[in-house]
Formats: structure tokens, sequence, C-alpha cells
């Protein structure tokens, strides 16, 4: 029997073995090779990182900005200079195709590049003379120990989103990566220490739901960051915040995007395929619903048709468009939906289960591109997100009748509009409900500069990641009111007022 690896933790800058007795196989849902073990840790190791995190930093708070920044500067090099070693790991564990790995790890990158800027991003305010001889100022300083929670389906990008930030920003860090594919996450981690950042300023643990409710109570934890479904942030947000924490949470979400007859046919077809059937569908910003308004609703054949010629297969091999879903458990769930689908009226304009495949492939986790047409509010395939290669196809008569589609829904993390028209644009910009849009662009997630900001059911916090507003989120805001007396300015006498004059 081969003796598969395990994954360690990291506690205090060490790499060690955990003391559980409670392991879950990391298996490659292409094959379902199991490619590792990984420790559901105990929560006195949760203890250990986040004391670990505490002891780190009161010394990590004090460091210079510059060397903070030059650190990053180092990892962002590393993480370039081994991008397709890690890309080849994530693909193994997660099932998306190579391309998609490495675009996974650069949009992780991009955030990393951004936490080399903290010099100018974590600057305070002055006002100079806001009353006779008095300065107020303002410092951004960090808040302690912060943890994150990250979902399978990005296990580069979004740990990129969560630590090099909270770390730049001067506090220390416990990470959790998604128990399902952890191995790409802590290659990146060893990077991270290879970078420089020092013993216990980034500490990781692995585990489910006794790792993530240890998170949420740990008194000594100040903020947390997670990403994941709804049901699990939901249920983040109310325990930490309980705990007196600051928690953001991006959650489910259902993405629509409209489709104009004026739009330009042939990059929006293949801009639909590509946000709808892009890694298996397990986006958080996926196109789950094309809205075809007017005489665009008669793009539905072709649009069928470019789907057919989408490869199915190993995201490894060379070719394939669209890989395995995560676990048999996530397969089980697409075509469970697929088949309430049908049975709810929609009509089944291509069936991507059981995709022909060749032998050593039949085990994987595999379904293929699959297109409803008729699809209705109140359908299971509607409702819920399948994080599947599922496109769910609406109709509407005019822009504003899709507009109107899309707000009722609950969900706001992305949409997007495919039009030529500057005013159909424009109105859309402005009417729709939606934190995030797109414009002739499929998947409108923002470059650092800005933070990512969907909205609604989708969004439980104020503040996004990274940009500009995740440094408000790892920061405090301290404002300072000082003034100084020389002999001419003392004044007599008790003054009782409030005013500073």
């Amino acid at each position: 029997m081969r003796q598969v690896p395990t994954v360690k933790l990291l506690i205090g800058g060490e790499f060690i073995e955990s003391t559980t007795t409670e392991w879950r196989d990391i298996v490659n849902p292409a094959t379902q090779e199991v490619l590792a073990r990984v420790p559901m840790a105990t929560v006195a190791e949760v203890d250990a990182a986040v004391a670990a995190g505490q002891a780190a930093f009161q010394t990590w708070r004090h460091t210079p900005i510059g060397v903070r920044a030059r650190i990053f500067l180092k990892y962002q090099q590393l993480i370039r200079e081994n991008m397709k070693e890690v890309a080849a790991i994530l693909t193994a564990e997660q099932g998306k195709t190579l391309a998609d790995a490495e675009g996974d790890i650069f949009r992780g990158l991009e955030v990393v590049e951004h936490a080399a800027n903290i010099g100018s991003l974590q600057m305070g305010e002055l006002a100079n003379n806001v009353a006779t001889g008095v300065d107020t100022y303002t410092l951004q300083q960090p808040l302690g120990v912060c943890a994150g929670i990250t979902p399978f389906n990005f296990p580069a990008m979004i740990p990129l989103w969560m630590f090099p930030m909270a770390i730049a920003c001067g506090n220390t860090f416990v990470l959790k990566p998604s128990e399902q594919d952890p191995m790409s996450t802590m290659r990146l981690v060893e990077l991270a220490i290879e970078a420089g950042i020092p013993p216990g300023v980034l500490n990781v643990v692995h585990g489910g739901e006794q790792v993530v409710n240890a998170i949420c109570d740990h008194p000594q934890i100040k903020a947390v960051s997670f990403v994941g479904s709804t049901r699990v942030g939901t249920h983040v947000y109310q325990r930490a915040t309980l705990s007196g924490k600051r928690v953001q949470c991006m959650m489910g979400a259902k993405n629509h995007a409209i489709v104009l007859p004026d739009a330009h046919k042939e990059q929006t077809l293949n801009n639909l395929l590509g946000a709808a059937f892009g890694a298996a569908g397990q986006r958080c910003m996926a196109v789950s619903v094309a809205v075809l308004v007017g005489e665009a609703q008669a793009w539905l054949p072709e649009l069928v048709q470019r789907a057919k010629t989408l490869t199915v297969g190993n995201g490894a091999s060379s070719g394939t468009d669209v890989g395995p879903v995560i676990s048999c458990a996530a397969k089980d769930r697409v075509e469970s939906l697929i088949a309430q689908g049908e049975a709810e009226g929609a009509k089944l304009e291509l069936d991507g289960r059981l995709p022909a495949l060749p032998g050593a492939l039949k085990e994987g986790n595999f379904v293929g591109p699959t297109i409803f047409s008729g699809v209705k509010p109140g359908m299971a395939v509607y409702e819920q997100e399948i994080f599947g290669p599922v496109l769910c196809v609406a109709a509407a008569a005019t822009l504003d009748e899709a507009i109107a589609f899309i707000n009722a829904n609950p969900n706001g993390n992305g949409t997007s509009i495919f039009t030529q028209s500057g005013a159909a644009a424009r109105r859309f910009q402005e009417e729709i409900d939606v934190g995030q849009v797109g414009i002739n662009v499929p998947i409108p997630v923002p470059v650092p500069l800005f933070s990512f900001t969907g909205s609604r059911a989708s969004k439980l916090g104020d503040l996004g990641p990274y940009g500009k507003q995740v440094v408000l989120f790892y920061t405090q805001t301290k404002t300072i009111t000082e003034r100084w007396f020389d002999d001419s300015s003392v004044s007599s006498g008790v003054n009782t007022t409030i005013s500073l004059k």
C-alpha cells in the first residue's frame, strides 16, 4: 500500500505534524487518486496557532513599513518563479485546467504586489490648526491576530487575498484553507516563509466545523475574513460578530448576464461559455444565468452548438476546457439539480451528465456543459447556486424587464451586460442593484487597486477584500488631537466649555 504524505500545520514558524486522530483524504477529482491526508486540527492546536500569532504581534506591529514591503516584493518574485509548480499541484487537487490554475495564482499575485505598496496604502490624515494651535491626525494601526477561512474553488487566489494584506498592515494571521485542496495553499505558505515572514506572523491550521468555530470564538482573534457558501458564511458572521470580531463574508451568488440584440455576437457567445463553464462552473463569479433580450433569443441554438465543442477531461491534459467538479458529492448534487430542473419544466437544451471519457477518467467527478432554457424564478436551478457547469437561459422582452428580473434575485455578487449601446450600458449600471458590474466583461472581478464589492445576500460585512477597503478592515483608525503650548499662548482661568478655541 502506497504511503501518502500528510499535510502539516504551521505554528510559530514550524511546519508540524498534527496530533489529531481525525484525518481526511485529499483526492484528485479527475482520477480519484489519493494525493495526501489532511488533519482536522484540534482546538489546542488552534489555540497554539493564535498564541504564536499573539506573541509575534508584539514585535511585528512595530516593524517598519519598508521592511514589510520588501518581504512582499520578495514574495511576488518567488510566486512568479514557482508558478508552474504551484499550478500543477492546484490542478491535481482541485481539477481546474493548468491554464486556469495559473490564472488563479496570478490574480492572487496581483494582491501580493499591492501589499508591497503598503507604505502609501496605510497612510493616515492630518488637519493643521483645526483650532488655535491644535492639530488633528489619524493613524491606521494594526488590530492584532486576524484569521481567514478560504474555499476550495480558489486555493491560491483567495488565501492571497487575505494574509498578505493583513500582514502588510502589521497584523499576524491564522489561515484555515479548504480541507479539500490545501496542498497548493501550503506551497504558497512555504514561499511566504522563504520570502521572510517571521515566525508566528503567519500560521496555518486545517479542519472543518470544529476549527471554524474555534476561530470564531477565540478571544484573541480580532477579525475574520471568509469566502465560501452562504450557509457557512452566515454562520461565521453571526458567531464571530457575537464574539466581538470584525467580520467580512463573501458568500453565494447567482450571477446574470444580459445580452442585447446589438451585442457583438461572436464575442458575446464566447464570453458566456467561458464564464459559465470555466473552472467547471465552480466560481462565485461564474455567469450562471444568461438573460437574452428580444431578438437575441434567436442566438440560443448557436450557444448550445458552441458548448458542445468544449472538451471535458483532466485539467492536467492539454486541450481540456472543462475539468471535474471537486468531489463525488458535488457531482451528485449537480446531477440532482439537473434532473430537478427537467422535472420543474425547464427545457434541457444540452445535457452534460455522463460525458464520454476514456477509461482512466471514468471514475472522475465529471459533468459536461449543460444548458437549460425557459428558466423561471421558483425553479431549483434558478433559486440555488448550482456551482457546476450549468447555464440557465431566461428570456426578456426589453432591457428594463431584464434589469427588473435581476434585481428581484436576492444575490448581488456580479452581473454583466453585452451591448454596443452606451446609453443601454449606462442605464444598466445605474439601475442594477448588484455590487460588481461588467460592461462587455463577463466576470467583473476588479483589480486590487479597487475592492471586491459584492452586495445584498452575497455579502455580510461592510468592507470587501483587498484594495482600499481591506486596509480599513485590517486596521483601527486612531484619531489624535494635540496642542503644544508656549508661554505666550497659555490662557488664564478654567475653561468649562467643550470648545477648543
